[in-house]
């Protein structure tokens, strides 16, 4: 860990869901999940940090992410607190036994108002391009999405994520001309002070790693953004 500071306190009210296997947070957008080797603040080891304060442990703290979402994305990040759990964690992604809902403001309306989209994506300099099947490093990424409302000149969208590919749901919706508002990289003209996009990671379904019952975990919109601080009903 670097000597950023760490406060458990302060990690308390993002914390989703806790037991001796699982930790879920609600990641702030503007914050890294995991250290990218640049000394910044990250939230894998603030919840450790968190772990270590409230089990009263002492030296090193297990403690992975099952997962990632983009540093300018809010939402529910889940944590493994045993290397058995992060093992079937890891199992059940890969093999889709989960479901991931994301919420996103999109700049424009879509002509119908809910669809699966099918693209296949590569990526290179930190962005991900539409491409070809069979263009080198081309990946097939699938989603559906249905329109929850209207706001003006943004549109609420709900995202069932079937794949998990790099910025994947910020490039499709880009590529059928849906930039998600604030994503300047994937052509949105709105963008926040905070320089963090409207994509939030709503609502994640998982099998508990050990008791092998259904999770669902939620996460409320941030109030500190600039997209969420309005209420949505």
């Amino acid at each position: 860990m670097s000597d950023i500071k760490y406060s458990a306190e302060e990690l308390a009210p993002l914390i989703l869901h806790a037991d001796n296997h699982l930790l879920a947070v609600s990641k702030p957008a503007g914050l890294l999940t995991q250290d990218s080797g640049t000394g910044l603040r990250n939230m894998e080891d603030w919840a450790r940090e968190w772990v270590r304060v409230d089990k009263n442990k002492e030296g090193n703290v297990f403690l992975n992410a099952a997962h990632r979402i983009d540093k300018a994305v809010s939402g529910i990040v889940l944590f493994a607190r045993t290397s058995k759990a992060l093992t079937r964690l890891n199992e059940d992604i890969r093999q889709r036994n989960c479901r991931k809902i994301y919420h996103a403001l999109v700049e424009g309306a879509p002509g119908k108002p809910d669809a699966e989209l099918i693209h296949w994506l590569s990526h290179e300099h930190h962005c991900a391009e539409v491409c070809r099947e069979g263009e080198k490093g081309a990946q097939r990424a699938v989603l559906r999405y249905r329109t929850l409302k209207r706001l003006g000149k943004l549109t609420l969208l709900e995202i069932d994520l079937e794949t998990g590919r790099y910025h994947q749901i910020r490039a499709q919706l880009s590529a059928i001309g849906l930039p998600i508002a604030g994503d300047e990289k994937y052509g949105a003209r709105q963008v926040s002070k905070r320089k963090d996009i409207a994509l939030h990671h709503a609502r994640l379904e998982v099998t508990h790693p050990t008791t092998r019952e259904p999770i669902i975990i939620q996460a409320p919109y941030p109030r500190e953004s600039d997209w969420w601080a309005f209420k949505l009903k």
